[in-house]
């Protein structure tokens, strides 16, 4: 099999151009970011809501992210969300529904793994 018929066959979402067209340490971070809403949902799918890319989850937003020039952020769509981890998030600047960090400081894993579930436990009492 050829190389382009093999790349013929890789399907490239929104996220993947997004986090394309960023510069090098904002794609790893994202990237990493996205690594861990697969393992901790991995029924989740990629799309768009509030004009970011984001993981949708029953149908509903789970975790959006942007860059920004001076950082990044992640948007769990819910102040309780951010709220159920708040305490872990020390030294991060936090709005009511938004993370802000930057490459050389992301989210820990852990915590941005408990916030995915936290979203997730809200999103399930919604349906």
């Amino acid at each position: 099999m050829e190389v382009a018929e093999i790349l013929d066959d890789v399907c490239v979402s929104e996220m993947d151009d997004y986090l394309n067209g960023l510069p090098p340490a904002q794609k790893e971070a994202l990237a990493d970011v996205r690594v861990v809403v697969e393992k901790v949902a991995p029924e989740a799918e990629e799309g768009v809501s509030y004009g970011m890319p984001a993981f949708l989850y029953a149908g509903r937003p789970l975790l959006g992210f942007r860059a920004a020039k001076q950082h990044l952020s992640v948007f769990p769509f819910s102040p309780a969300a951010i709220e159920a981890v708040k305490d872990r998030l020390e030294g991060f600047d936090l709005s009511k529904g938004t993370i802000r960090f930057s490459p050389d400081r992301p989210v820990p894993d852990d915590v941005l793994a408990d916030l995915i579930r936290a979203r997730q436990q809200e999103i399930a009492t919604i349906r």
